[in-house]
């Protein structure tokens, strides 16, 4: 439907009802689903931007104002994103007061309530369809403001976070419709007449919804909160992280003129901006408006939100520290080409990437023979050397570093033990100004406390430990130690032993982390799957909700009841 075309509620309703449907019916079996394609080619044809017509609508967003017309508040603009790849970008962005932002969109929130679970569902569906239509125009957002390589930023940033976005709302669907909107309520009385009420039940939104996004993963971190609050009936303020402001920006906007032309008030979605080195996030947690705050970051913020915002409902996603335990394998060629992958996509800059590689000092058996530490670690760093041997595919993987701090850490990394993989720095032909780093893999002894502090933090970026253990039940009692003080968003394991698979299992149920056994293929640990995996757990200290589950999404709203003599 072309921007600008009114449609009420009830068309939105009709066009959109079998995707709700369906992507409910997918959270239940767990099943492979989605409507989003994810290759490249599948847009460009009915209303969707071709990769030529993406990249055009992107560029003409290039050193211009982003209008968000209507939107109250704004007292001045901002303009803090520099690409990771040296692009100049020069958008600027709305500065808003939130004294007149917030009460405006507070106003916003009677009529959506009462619009009901199933036609808010259906303006978010509209929201994530023309989102969907705009994937190549997104991905050059995302790629530019995150570091992404093109294809991740594509599929990541575009149709796998579309896809994050629609199993929230089919979340909060189904939890807001678990109860009946009336009830008839009858009770016998004996001889006399019985009791007679009419009660109904209504789905209220807790107030506004702070999302604080993140910088490498603004969509595909962000959109679970945005989709989850927004159908659950709260209006949504988008304070992006200040490097990532274009792809929450255009999420922001699309929103908006959904909701106008649909007949509801476009404040129920909003941006503020910082200026650099503002840090307005915290005043906006503490305002008495704000009843629910999603942040994805640091664990200091995380932590700092969690014990201060007591007005809101906040759900985090922190550092943690993850896991992979090598114990033995049947396919040693598979466990090493699946390791060199995990570690090298988008430079290890994802909350997912495996970090600590817990490896017996005595070695792992395999199918190709006994394998010492020395070897296994010797072969893992041959395997992500020949993975990103030739530049052009390592450009592919790698992206570009995100900000100084990740590569200063791993150009510092030799300080923290002996080197297994020195990092290198590849050129981009394309982006001469991007910093593009190769893993490196420091060994570390667990034998040896001076090594503790350094396996013990989250190193982010591409810096991951081969740390020799006694046995791997000394490696299942370091997993159990590091999920319970750091956290954990991923664990992984290989073993064909029976015995080391339920003691990592029963570890991972023990401290609430998500595990997965002996990829060797095509799936890795770092990645996961809208409507079938939970990304976290909400479990342990890395993260208190999970993306996404019924937790996630039931807190937003709250029910009630109006009561009524028949």
């Amino acid at each position: 439907m072309p921007t600008g075309t009114a449609v009420d509620a009830a068309q939105l309703i009709n066009r959109h009802r079998a995707t709700l449907d369906q992507a409910i019916a997918a959270i239940g079996d767990r099943e492979f689903w989605t409507p989003h394609p994810e290759h490249p080619k599948a847009y460009g044809e009915n209303g969707s931007l071709s990769a030529a017509e993406g990249k055009a609508a992107f560029e003409a967003l290039l050193g211009a104002r982003f209008d968000l017309p209507g939107q109250p508040g704004t007292v001045d603009w901002t303009a803090t994103e520099r690409s990771p790849y040296g692009l100049e970008l020069g958008v600027s962005y709305p500065h808003a007061d939130p004294g007149v932002l917030l009460p405006a969109m507070r106003a916003a929130m009677a009529s959506w309530r009462t619009a009901g679970p199933e036609a808010r569902a259906a303006v978010c569906l509209e929201v994530l369809a023309r989102i969907n239509a705009r994937t190549h125009e997104f991905a050059h957002a995302v790629m530019h403001t995150s570091g992404q390589a093109f294809m991740m930023a594509l599929q990541a940033g575009g149709p796998h976070a579309q896809d994050r976005g629609l199993e929230a709302v089919a979340y909060a669907y189904a939890e807001q419709t678990r109860t009946p909107g009336t009830a008839e309520w009858v009770k016998p009385q004996g001889k006399r007449d019985p009791l007679r009420l009419n009660k109904s039940f209504t789905a209220v939104g807790r107030g506004v919804s702070l999302l604080i996004g993140c910088n490498t993963f603004p969509t595909w971190n962000g959109y679970p909160a945005f989709f989850a609050s927004l159908a659950a009936g709260n209006p949504v303020l988008v304070k992006p992280h200040p490097r990532a402001i274009l792809p929450l920006a255009l999420t922001v906007r699309t929103a908006r003129e959904v909701l106008t032309e649909a007949g509801f008030d476009p404040n129920l979605v909003a941006l503020t901006t910082e200026h650099e080195g503002e840090g307005i996030a915290k005043d906006l947690a503490l305002r008495p408006e704000v009843r629910v705050i999603d942040y994805t970051g640091s664990t200091a913020f995380g932590d700092w939100l969690e014990e201060n915002a007591r007005q809101a409902r906040v759900f985090t996603e922190k550092a943690g520290v993850n896991t992979v335990i090598l114990d033995s394998t049947d396919h040693y060629q598979g466990l090493l080409s699946n390791l060199a992958f995990s570690l090298s996509l988008y430079s290890g800059q994802m909350c997912t990437t495996p970090q600590n590689l817990l490896i017996p000092r005595d070695g792992i058996a395999t199918d190709v023979g006994h394998k010492t530490y020395e070897e296994v670690v010797s072969d893992l760093a041959a395997a992500v050397s020949g993975l990103l041997g030739d530049d052009g595919r390592a450009n592919a993987l790698l992206g570009a570093i995100v900000n100084p701090q990740v590569r200063e850490r791993v150009d510092d990394a030799g300080a923290l033990g002996e080197v297994a993989l020195a990092s290198r720095a590849v050129e981009n032909p394309d982006f001469p100004e991007a910093t593009v780093r190769t893993p490196v893999i420091i060994k570390l002894d667990a034998a040896k406390p001076e090594a503790e502090p350094h396996y013990l933090s989250e190193c982010f970026g591409p810096l991951s430990f081969a740390i020799a253990v006694d046995s791997s039940s000394d490696a299942a009692g370091l997993l159990r130690r590091t999920i319970r003080e750091k956290g954990a968003m991923t664990v992984s394991a290989y073993t064909t032993s029976p015995d080391v698979e339920r003691l990592i299992e029963e570890v991972c149920f023990d401290e609430c982390a998500q595990l997965s056994l002996n990829l060797t293929s095509g799936v890795y640990v770092n990645q996961t799957a809208a409507f079938s995996d939970f990304h976290g757990s909400g479990g342990n200290p890395a993260a208190n909700a999970a993306l996404c589950d019924a937790a996630f999404v039931a807190d937003r709203f709250r029910m009630v009841e109006v009561r009524r003599p028949a």
